[in-house]
């Protein structure tokens, strides 16, 4: 990403609303309510662009789960943007996190953005990671960098999607670079799984000329798909191997192209799909999340809907 630092004419990197930050902190309160204790946010800063609501609770099989929605008071993500979220959640907390709506990444002529996530399970807490695709639109430039710290006792849910592009106007890798590391981590910094994509197609850094790039879309590399997303689930509340199976078994049938595997030391297992159209796979992620809920905490996944 360095070789494409620049200058932007406009807003550069430091301006005001330029450097966006998240820090929440999320712990279990055994306050008097109907249902028992419940995860509470306790800590809350925010620096523009980012932004949250308040915590909901709607969630019939789990209503200690705080659900809560990341949120960005911009149209998406533009150049020369630094965006970082510290997401903490403590002790036997329940707490799923997902955005607002897709991420969507600009066109950029000089320099590029990034966003990091930073987020702490503490011993016991059950935390669901599950942002909306994002879409890197053409000459887009981003880098984005997620670190989960997970304790062995802790259960973290987390999925990636990524399309080729805007879809719907027929833009299809016309980015420039889309690059991604997610880092599984214990709480002594030691790196016990990561996955790493990196998408450069040929030919997409030539404005308007139609040209769509073609580096991305071959075998071992998407594939000649729209769309890649990826489910992970670490846990200690079942063997790595049955979560793998439950995995399978939510994608039999599903027509789309996948593969699963279990994580290094047994720490749980993971899901990689291929598809051409958003709702089929967004319906096959749901269903692996469904599954694995299912799985781990004996519940299924409450229905969802962002405004």
């Amino acid at each position: 990403m360095r070789r494409h630092a620049g200058r932007p004419a406009a807003l550069g990197v430091g301006a005001p609303g330029k450097v966006g930050l998240l820090e929440l902190g999320f712990e279990r309160i055994g306050a008097p309510t109907a249902t028992g204790p419940r995860t509470e946010l306790v800590s809350h800063y925010q620096k523009s662009p980012l932004q949250i609501m308040r915590p909901l609770y709607f969630d019939p099989a789990r209503p200690d789960l705080a659900i809560t929605q990341l949120m960005s008071t911009g149209g998406g993500i533009v150049q020369a943007d630094r965006l970082r979220l510290d997401l903490r959640c403590g002790r036997d907390t329940a707490v799923h996190l997902t955005t607002q709506a897709a991420t969507k990444v600009h066109r950029m002529d000089a320099d590029y953005a990034t966003q990091q996530v930073f987020l702490t399970a503490e011993a016991g807490a059950y935390v669901e990671y599950l942002p909306q695709p994002v879409i890197p639109y053409r000459d887009a430039r981003f880098y984005q960098r997620t670190v989960l710290t997970v304790d062995p006792t802790a259960t973290v849910l987390a999925a990636e999607t990524v399309l080729a592009g805007r879809l719907a106007r027929g833009e299809r890798n016309a980015y420039q670079v889309f690059a991604a590391d997610l880092e599984w981590r214990r709480p002594d910094g030691r790196l016990f799984a990561l996955d790493t994509v990196r998408l450069e197609p040929g030919g997409s850094g030539v404005t308007g000329s139609g040209v769509t790039g073609s580096g991305v879309t071959g075998p071992a590399v998407l594939g000649g798909h729209d769309l890649v997303s990826s489910f992970f689930a670490v846990t200690p509340l079942a063997p790595a191997a049955q979560v793998a199976d439950a995995l399978h078994r939510a994608l039999d049938g599903s027509g789309l192209l996948h593969g699963v595997s279990v994580l290094p030391e047994e720490a749980g297992a993971w899901l990689r799909v291929l598809g051409g159209d958003s709702p089929t796979v967004t319906a096959a992620v749901l269903r692996a999340w469904d599954a694995v809920r299912r799985l781990l905490i004996g519940v299924p996944a409450p229905a969802l809907r962002s405004s």
